[in-house]
């Protein structure tokens, strides 16, 4: 039977217990794991949550005594949210890492991966593009749930709402939202909805009211927005005051404070998927709420605010890490590579089952389905219904 961690202090008491061992890595210094994010442009509020996330798994593990008896130490580096400049930053740090985290921009993502694959370097990316792990590549796994999932596990709530037609926004220039809008499209048939409208958009774009038109002007019960940053903010804002009362569909990038906070109370009734650490409060007792309020407790004692979408990816990726060195019993990389291929471990993020031939890991059943009420992520009824049966089958 595969072991399930339940905490992070169980992980970080087995490896206390063998940093000492002959199978060790060796050595006094640091292990270094390099993370990339977007502290600047258009995803700073996505790559900002990420590396806070990030630093408190850091400070959790090396207060328990590190990794293999070594402390563990953060380099990181701004990718600007920009693809050249994550190739920038890579490129700055990969002859001083032991393994990758990052960036959470899927564009830049996408392009760091092939030098990270070229430099045999453990890469946990936390970006939810579906191109990184179709097809495999053995040193690249991604930690959100792919784009794939997203856009399946919206299909199921809205067929069991009764939705048969709907409309679909998605931003050109975003990988994960193309990635998004293409596995809807694809998986739509399945569950026997129609798409009406299939909007492209650009990143840039700051006036939505022709995409609202055209849903107004269609059968679409509801309207399915893929987008990231900015986007999310302005077109829900514009929703609001367009009138459109067709139901507005949000994905995950817009779970987190970040897009409650300049909505306020036009957010209010809004439907926004999450990973399921954002809606921890509203889940039964198990090793998943576990995990969960060991992250969600410290995070808001720290930084005075709930864990967001971006943070659940950055601790999960970081437990991931942490557990494939213990495994490894060095910070070797190809012993990393080998280990995070036979994980199974439930983060934040939920069950993670890596295997050679699943490098995401994940599965649509720990995303939740969210409304909006008195300013926070609420599970729907049939979220809540879902979520309960899994966290129910991890004990």
């Amino acid at each position: 039977m595969r072991r399930l961690l339940p905490s992070l202090v169980c992980l970080v008491l087995a490896v206390a217990a063998c940093g000492g061992s002959p199978g060790g890595s060796g050595g006094d210094g640091p292990i270094k794991v390099g993370l990339i994010v977007s502290l600047t442009g258009n995803y700073t509020p996505l790559g900002s949550e990420d590396k806070k996330a990030v630093e408190l798994a850091v400070e959790q593990v090396n207060a328990q005594g590190g990794l293999l008896g070594r402390t563990v130490e953060l380099v990181t580096r701004d990718d600007k949210t920009a693809p050249d400049q994550g190739i920038v930053a890579y490129n700055q740090i990969k002859g001083e890492i032991d393994a990758l985290i990052g960036p959470v921009f899927s564009n830049s993502a996408l392009a760091v991966e092939p030098l990270a694959q070229r430099d045999k370097m453990p890469y946990l990316s936390l970006a939810p593009a579906q191109e990184q792990v179709e097809p495999i590549k053995s040193y690249i796994f991604v930690t959100p749930a792919l784009s794939s999932m997203y856009a399946e596990r919206y299909l199921q709530y809205i067929q069991a709402q009764g939705i048969k037609t709907i409309a679909v926004a998605w931003d050109s220039k975003s990988a994960y939202s193309v990635s998004g809008h293409k596995s809807m499209v694809a998986l739509a048939p399945k569950y026997n909805v129609t798409i009406a409208v299939d909007e492209p958009y650009e990143t840039t774009n700051s006036d939505f009211s022709a995409v609202f038109q055209h849903v107004r002007d269609s059968a679409a019960e509801a309207l399915v927005f893929w987008g990231s940053g900015a986007p999310g903010v302005t077109a829900a804002k514009q929703y609001v005051a367009s009138g459109l009362k067709t139901p507005l569909f949000l994905t995950a990038s817009q779970a987190s404070k970040l897009w409650l906070e300049p909505m306020g109370r036009d957010a209010e009734g809004m439907t926004v998927q999450s990973a399921i650490g954002v809606v921890g409060d509203h889940l039964p007792a198990g090793k998943q709420k576990q995990i969960i309020d060991q992250m969600a407790k410290p995070y808001q004692q720290k930084h005075g605010y709930p864990p967001p979408q971006f943070a659940q990816d950055g601790y999960s990726a970081s437990l991931l890490l942490f557990e494939a060195i213990r495994k490894a019993g060095s910070t070797d990389k190809t012993k990393i590579q080998q280990a995070l291929e036979s994980m199974d471990l439930i983060t934040p993020n939920g069950r993670f089952r890596y295997s050679p031939t699943d490098h995401s890991g994940l599965s649509p059943e720990f995303i939740s389905v969210n409304t909006v009420k008195n300013g926070q992520f609420v599970p729907t009824d049939w979220a809540k219904e879902q979520l309960t049966k899994t966290v129910n089958a991890a004990g």
